[in-house]
């Protein structure tokens, strides 16, 4: 989730707990080599030996197709700390796609494996390589291939967006096609799309044949969604606490971000949250026309006595 699930954001929801790994935003590949600083500055993670504050591994994820620059990337990010290296042929942009990276390598079942191939051999035998992919890109004639394409180059786990490019993040997510790739396969397939609840998690679960899952849109709207899915918490969502977040993410980006993100920054995430917090909608129009920083910091971070003692 490129421009989302940034450092800050990483930061934020992993403390809540429940999370065996996260990736980060995708290093774009091209042709070449990327410097060290290209790494450090997408996933800072890696100065604090590939782990977020509250102790989660940070996988990086790379994008792109050019076989000897996926190779060297690759490398580079495993010297600098990385967890295992993620492959994106999921990413459903116009803009990605046309430059032959994400969702459109859906359409080549042999480009799939050759990144996969040039990835894995330039790593370490014991490196966990990773890839994420849809079920297609017009449709699924080429589900099986890709799936069969991307464990044969090498990948130790696949996680699976259950639609196609061009079905977007339209609902429902097919996880039932999930398990058809798990009966082709032998690597582990991990489960994504649509898991908004702890009831939405035991029904994928269910349907696809597998409790490994990954969140994506669902932990951005619900932060404490992977704490309890692990301890089976089926708690509706709690506004209150969510606020306290938000104030400690926006003291964060204040912080830590150049004052020109900012207010776009606070604003990308309510827009989130109001999806499924009814008081996040009467917070969004508050900002949604919000520019300066310091007129955004008088609504975000109110006094304390505004929050429930319980939040606290």
């Amino acid at each position: 989730m490129e421009g989302l699930a940034d450092v800050h954001l990483r930061r934020l929801i992993t403390a809540q707990g429940g999370y065996d790994w996260v990736v980060s935003e995708f290093v774009r590949v091209v042709d070449r080599p990327l410097p060290d600083h290209v790494f450090h500055t997408i996933c800072p993670e890696l100065l604090n030996a590939g782990k977020t504050a509250s102790g989660t591994p940070v996988r990086v994820q790379l994008l792109g197709n050019h076989l000897e620059a996926m190779a060297s990337n690759a490398r580079t990010a495993a010297a600098l700390g990385s967890h295992g290296v993620d492959i994106n042929f999921g990413c459903p942009s116009k803009t990605v796609n046309r430059s032959q990276g994400g969702a459109i390598l859906l359409r080549e079942p042999e480009s799939l494996f050759r990144v996969v191939e040039a990835v894995r051999n330039a790593l370490p035998a014991d490196m966990t390589v990773s890839a994420k992919m849809r079920l297609g890109f017009d449709d699924t004639r080429l589900m099986l291939d890709n799936a069969a394409a991307i464990e044969a180059g090498g990948a130790c786990e696949m996680t699976v967006h259950a639609r196609t490019r061009a079905q977007g993040y339209a609902p429902p997510a097919h996880w039932d096609e999930l398990a058809r790739i798990r009966s082709h396969v032998q690597i582990p397939v991990i489960a994504n799309g649509d898991i908004w609840s702890v009831a939405d998690y035991h029904r994928c679960s269910a349907i696809a044949g597998t409790q490994d899952v990954m969140l994506g849109r669902g932990a951005v709207r619900h932060p404490d969604l992977a704490r309890r899915i692990r301890s089976d918490d089926h708690a509706t969502a709690d506004w209150a606490a969510t606020r306290l977040l938000l104030m400690e993410f926006w003291a964060d980006i204040r912080t830590g971000m150049p004052r020109k993100h900012h207010t776009g920054r606070v604003k990308q995430w309510v827009n989130h949250l109001r999806q499924v917090h009814p008081p996040a909608e009467t917070l969004w129009r508050e900002i949604r026309t919000i520019q300066c920083p310091d007129a955004m910091d008088q609504i975000i971070r109110p006094s304390l006595h505004d929050v429930p003692k319980s939040a606290r």
